[in-house]
């Protein structure tokens, strides 16, 4: 149940784009092969901000998952699921609003900043207000321990790990439960009993960090543990009592360094989007008419390549040699805009060709594509029982 485990999940958008592979798909490719990994295609939170036009999200959830896997998202090593297909996101979505308090929701940074910037619609409904809480019931209830996020979201794991330890806070006080936590450790044997007393004591009084990731560690590898006696040695660790649900880590990492075509960040908002399924012809014109440094008047005036977008392009994909020969060829006018650019057009051909040749197989075969996300959604489900079984229990509603 400790096992480390990713959970990641993407607004469904439709088509994908180099912005996203870049930023979000090249690392799930990396971490599917490191940990255990969901990824999940964030459909009810798609509602929050577009709730008044739900039509486009059907299309847009496979066009998204076809892009997962031209990718290199590989349903052999990750769990690819729809969060609508998996109920249990709203259970415990509602189960965690009773003790969630207000001000937490009000304070997350990006609750004002999303208003502002879709000041045209009316988003003081409930479910914008709680699309954090729902994104933090779409962490604890796979109990994932690592959340790859990018610095804006760090606040967003807080708040989850804040959750987490309110609900095991109040939760996680069964009677008796120092009594049986102590039982719990005889069954570890002498040894290992020891080694948990003593990393214990450091990490409570000491606060030595390392202490408690050694004691985790120690009741990871213990094979003949019950799940409740697990439960109770994680929060006796801690000085609380049962850790139902588990606190998440933020996997940090890096901001996308792919930048539109105009400069500007990749986006579709501002329509300067490469995407991940288009056709080369589109590629080469849309890099052939990307805007360069507006020094460059005619063919004969040299340029600056900081101050071009087309030079972004190069830091991405040429090698040292070209960018060498694109700084000497436009501060002296040695080389024009049009051929400064064709490197640019063979590098992004290059890095799109496997991963459209991987998207037709699954264009063509759209029963695969269904297939792969249902057997998700049953793994995911499975897990997200598991977790609600233990949170009914705590919390007084597993009528037998």
């Amino acid at each position: 149940m400790y096992t480390e485990r990713v959970l990641s999940g993407m607004r469904p958008t439709g088509h994908l784009h180099l912005g996203h592979y870049h930023g979000v798909l090249k690392n799930w490719v990396k971490l599917q092969h490191e940990y255990e990994c969901l990824f999940f295609v964030a459909d009810w939170h798609a509602l929050t901000t577009h709730y008044d036009s739900p039509e486009a999200i059907e299309q847009n959830v496979w066009d998204m998952v076809i892009d997962w896997l031209a990718a290199g998202v590989d349903p052999a090593h990750a769990t690819m699921f729809i969060q609508s297909k998996v109920l249990e996101h709203a259970e415990l979505h509602l189960l965690l609003s009773m003790s969630t308090p207000l001000g937490w929701l009000e304070r997350v940074p990006t609750y004002k900043d999303q208003q502002e910037k879709l000041a045209d619609k009316d988003l003081s409904t409930y479910g914008f207000l709680g699309y954090p809480l729902l994104m933090s019931a779409d962490i604890l209830i796979y109990r994932a321990n690592q959340v790859p996020v990018g610095e804006d979201q760090v606040p967003h794991i807080e708040f989850t790990r804040e959750l987490a330890r309110r609900f095991n806070h109040f939760y996680g006080k069964e009677p008796g439960f120092e009594d049986k936590a102590k039982d719990a450790i005889k069954k570890l044997g002498s040894k290992k009993a020891r080694l948990y007393e003593e990393f214990r004591t450091r990490f409570q009084q000491e606060g030595e960090q390392e202490a408690l990731e050694s004691a985790k560690a120690l009741l990871n590898e213990t094979q003949n543990l019950s799940l409740g006696d697990r439960e109770r040695l994680f929060g006796y660790l801690e000085g609380g009592g049962k850790m139902i649900l588990v606190e998440p880590q933020a996997l940090l990492t890096e901001a996308s360094k792919m930048p539109g075509l105009d400069g500007q960040k990749m986006s579709k908002s501002y329509n300067n989007v490469i995407a991940l399924r288009e056709t080369p012809d589109n590629v080469t014109k849309k890099i052939r008419t990307m805007p360069t440094d507006t020094n460059r008047v005619r063919r004969t005036d040299p340029g600056d390549p900081s101050r071009c977008p087309v030079w972004q392009f190069h830091q991405l994909y040429s090698n040292d040699d070209v960018k060498k020969w694109v700084v000497e060829g436009c501060t002296t006018a040695g080389i024009g805009c049009i051929e400064c650019k064709q490197p640019v057009i063979e590098g992004v051909l290059k890095e799109l060709a496997p991963i459209q040749e991987r998207a037709r197989q699954y264009e063509e075969d759209p029963t695969l594509v269904r297939s792969i996300v249902a057997d998700g959604c049953e793994k995911a489900r499975k897990l997200a029982g598991e977790t609600m079984r233990d949170v009914r229990e705590a919390m007084g509603l597993s009528y037998g």
